[in-house]
């Protein structure tokens, strides 16, 4: 029998490597024959760039960036010079967790995601996937696209801050020094929300408070990024704050499919394609997958139930592992999961449960009684 293991991590745990390998030496020690293949996975958003190293040609790039407050920082980001491709999550330059004890909704920036383009294509890049999730930043861009070369001026032609305060002063853009090469590429952003940019159920009012906006920041920042709207319309005419997806890390989703004419897609999507999962799933006799938390969230497109659905394509049976189960997590049953299973025996401490040893031993121990039953059955 050949078993697919196609696992997300276990956020804060164990990644999606090492689940994927207890699961492999799991069931190679059964007397039953199995063929194990891991093909580790992730939705686009933070640990996606550490289940794809190693994969094929795919390497790990360090770079030195801004960090959200103009900090020196080591990010990271995969590349493969076979495909000419990177990799990438802005949370390694621009994520909350860098400032999270300093948070800075006005003035915090996405230049050091600029930064990380800029180095990748400079070895030669000209296909991007971008992962958003994770942002600290509310800048609609900005930081970025100045990184890259475009100029937001204000009324003595000097250019304004990067982040989303500077748009105070904007008033008018000069892409005159562009870096050439953008025009090459093609940017696929790993994105997973539907948020306009602007509104009640745009960038800000949704997100800015946990980036640490006050009520009446919330309002100034959505108030700024309609001006910048504005003023984009003014030299792109084709720039729209209503587009699904654009409101995604602070805006940083408008200046991608604005400015670079970037693609907006599902996270899972995007990483299913790259690995041409479906192919191995097509000689596979049964999928594991899962993630640390099953809720219903994870009905709404999340990794494994991208899993799932190109799973039942071909009929293969679907089982999923996890940390922990929500009682609203039986809505991925409709989504192409056939069982789901919680890998906790006990109440325990939050520590004991994310220790990477004891998480190993929950799911081998889960594991080895699900495959039980299977056996039983004849699967």
């Amino acid at each position: 029998m050949k078993v697919l293991v196609m696992m997300d991590s276990f956020k804060g745990s164990i990644s999606s490597i090492e689940a994927g390998l207890t699961i492999k030496e799991t069931l190679e020690k059964r007397k039953r024959s199995y063929e194990v293949e891991i093909l580790p996975i992730a939705d686009g958003g933070e640990g996606t760039v550490e289940s794809l190293i190693g994969l094929s040609d795919i390497k790990e790039v360090k770079v030195r960036v801004n960090n959200p407050l103009f900090e020196s920082h080591i990010a990271r980001y995969a590349y493969s010079n076979k495909n000419k491709l990177a990799i990438m999550e802005m949370s390694e330059a621009s994520g909350l967790t860098l400032i999270k004890d300093r948070l800075s909704p006005m003035s915090a920036s996405t230049y050091g995601v600029g930064e990380m383009i800029t180095d990748a294509l400079d070895k030669g890049v000209r296909n991007f996937i971008i992962g958003i999730g994770g942002s600290a930043t509310n800048d609609g861009g900005i930081g970025m696209l100045t990184a890259l070369g475009f100029r937001f001026l204000d009324e003595n032609g000097e250019e304004i801050n990067p982040g989303i305060g500077g748009v105070y002063d904007l008033l008018r853009i000069d892409d005159s020094n562009v870096d050439q090469r953008i025009k090459e590429a093609v940017f696929d952003i790993a994105c997973d929300v539907d948020n306009p940019l602007n509104g009640k159920f745009g960038s800000a009012h949704v997100f800015a408070p946990q980036k640490g906006a006050t009520p009446e920041q919330v309002k100034i920042i959505d108030e700024l990024l309609l001006k910048y709207h504005n003023i984009t319309k003014q030299y792109i005419n084709t720039a729209d704050n209503t587009v699904k997806g654009v409101g995604a890390a602070g805006g940083l989703g408008y200046g991608f499919k604005t400015y670079l004419n970037a693609n907006l897609t599902p996270g899972i999507d995007l990483i299913l394609d790259l690995l041409d999962a479906e192919q191995h799933i097509k000689e596979a006799d049964i999928i594991i997958t899962g993630e640390g938390k099953i809720d219903f969230q994870t009905s709404m497109g999340k990794a494994p139930v991208g899993v799932a659905k190109l799973a039942k394509k071909y009929k293969k049976p679907v089982i999923a592992f996890s940390g922990i189960v929500e009682n609203d997590a039986v809505a991925v049953n409709n989504e192409g999961i056939d069982a789901f299973f919680p890998i906790l025996d006990k109440i325990t401490s939050l520590e004991e449960a994310m220790s990477v040893d004891k998480a190993k031993e929950n799911l081998k121990r889960s594991v080895l009684q699900v495959f039980n039953i299977l056996e039983m059955e004849n699967l």
